[in-house]
């Protein structure tokens, strides 16, 4: 090779190098850069406290899986309010009934606006839903129909005799496995999805999807765990198009398992009206009627519809079964409590008769039992994440516009400052009346407070106590010889049992047609 040739190479290879250390140069500034935003104050500005973490991924590495406790565990530290800074996101934990008054009441329009997860933007045809649409007209429109229309206690005594027939049954599948054991959570998502399925278009799951209400709670398990998983798209937003992690494609096959169903049900509802059959009165009779009467300025549409599908489809299941079964495992593991339970179904029901939704409120002992199962294993730990619509201070410091908001009830409802002996299950605390699901109390709010409350609260009490107290009252339950009783919790955007509660059932009322 010529002299010139040789001297031709090394000078762009040089220049090569110059580059890639001009490159690394930029990066290294820029990320030095973002450290000192993140870790000095701004002028005027007081962010909560909070760990240091590393460059560019913040705290993400120190993350544990059970987030719930992991964020008690940094209360104890940090105090009521801190930071964690996720990647390019800034998120803020509060654990503390004060603070937690300050964001959904005092500031509750800033906080009421939602901080969408990826793969809840997949699951809810965009946003679309109750739960992720940001706070305004359209968000009153679908609050409007779910509380004052759709789930109104009104609406739902028109459906007591879908839930009626739907519990009856699973009684029946209850005594056809007397002295076997039976997987209680399991059995009980069946129920509730299928008492959900009938209010939505009078159909049960195995009616419509050929009996596949198995693959179905593992499905609905997976969109519940793929919201509560931490995914690169929600911490790096301009990252969020590669969909790293597959969160986004995950989300949406899975959504599309139940779009299906949505589509097949529409249709023969909206082919049997077109043929003039008697009108239904499930919901989707009435979301299609109120579709069609429409708000000009802000119409209910059939992506809202089925969004609204979909939210009481996901949304109603996990949580109501979760709860029953926690429920049931804790008043397994107290006798005393089991047997005061059954002293009052004995004395309003009777055991030559069976539990009626009419005996709920008669029960005040059961319902106490409830309240404190929603105490101990909230249904949504960190409820679902509030996001400010503009820069405000909390608690004495200063939380920024587009933060992620996490209100960690499951440590508020633990607080030994607030609740006597709080690991202690005891439903005689809740006996005072003074407690109940409003948010107004900010010691105990399990379905959340302010304007993002949950919509279905009467719709969840009517489920989670007619079957409590029915699997009470029908049966004795005792576990597989061997077995002991776990109490452990697994964290997700819905908390769950870590180990299913498997129990024998065996009947208890005096009549054998009762169980028919």
């Amino acid at each position: 090779m010529e002299p010139e040739s040789v001297y031709s190479v090394r000078s762009e290879s040089d220049t090569g190098s110059h580059g890639g250390w001009t490159s690394l140069l930029v990066t290294l500034s820029l990320v030095l850069v973002w450290y000192a935003w993140l870790y000095f104050k701004k002028p005027g500005s007081r962010l909560p406290p909070g760990p240091r973490g590393l460059p560019l991924v913040g705290n993400l590495l120190s993350l544990d899986p059970d987030l719930h406790s992991y964020f008690a565990g940094l209360a104890h530290t940090y105090g009521p309010i801190y930071k964690l800074q996720l990647g390019s996101k800034l998120c803020i934990v509060i654990t503390s009934p004060s603070v937690a008054r300050e964001v959904l009441k005092d500031h509750d329009v800033t906080f009421a606006n939602r901080d969408v997860p990826a793969a809840a933007r997949a699951a809810s045809y965009g946003g679309s839903d109750i739960v992720w649409t940001p706070y305004g007209p359209e968000w009153r429109m679908l609050r409007k129909v779910c509380v004052l229309k759709m789930l109104s206690n009104a609406t739902l005594d028109s459906v007591h005799d879908l839930r009626r027939k739907q519990v009856r049954r699973t009684v029946g599948y209850f005594y056809s496995r007397v002295g076997s054991p039976v997987n209680v959570g399991e059995q009980m998502f069946l129920n509730v999805l299928n008492v959900i399925t009938n209010m939505l278009w009078g159909g049960t799951v195995q009616e419509e999807a050929g009996g596949l209400g198995t693959e179905f709670r593992q499905v609905i398990s997976e969109m519940t765990e793929l919201l509560g998983k931490p995914n690169v798209s929600d911490f790096y937003p301009g990252l969020a198009r590669f969909d790293l992690q597959g969160a986004f494609r995950h989300m949406e096959s899975l959504g599309k398992k139940f779009d299906a169903i949505f589509e097949t049900v529409i249709g023969q509802r909206l082919r049997m009206e077109k043929e003039g059959a008697k009108e239904g009165k499930d919901f989707l009779t009435f979301l299609l009627r109120l579709k069609e009467e429409g708000d000009s300025k802000t119409p209910l549409t059939m992506t809202h519809l089925k969004a609204l599908l979909m939210d009481m489809v996901v949304g109603g299941t996990d949580t109501s079964s979760n709860t029953i079964e926690f429920a049931m495992s804790e008043i397994l593991n107290k006798p005393l409590v089991l047997e005061k339970a059954r002293q009052e179904l004995e004395a309003v029901v009777g055991k030559d008769s069976i539990v009626e939704e009419s005996h709920l409120h008669k029960l005040p002992y059961l319902h106490a039992v409830m309240k404190e199962t929603l105490r101990l294993h909230p249904v949504l730990p960190l409820l679902v994440p509030h996001c400010p619509s503009e820069t405000c201070t909390v608690g004495g410091y200063t939380i920024p516009k587009g933060s992620r908001i996490f209100i960690n009830v499951w440590a508020i409802h633990r607080d030994p400052s607030s609740w006597e002996n709080p690991l202690e299950f005891d439903p005689n605390r809740f006996l005072d009346s003074k407690w109940d699901y409003s948010g107004s109390d900010f010691n105990y709010f399990p379905f959340g407070s302010g304007r993002r409350i949950c919509a279905g609260i009467a719709m969840a009490e009517r489920m989670v106590m007619h079957s409590l107290a029915t699997l009470v009252h029908s049966f004795d339950w005792k576990l597989p010889q061997g077995d002991k009783l776990d109490l452990s919790e697994k964290f997700g955007i819905v908390l769950k049992k870590k180990i299913p509660l498997v129990a024998i059932p065996t009947p208890r009322l005096s009549d054998p047609a009762l169980y028919q």
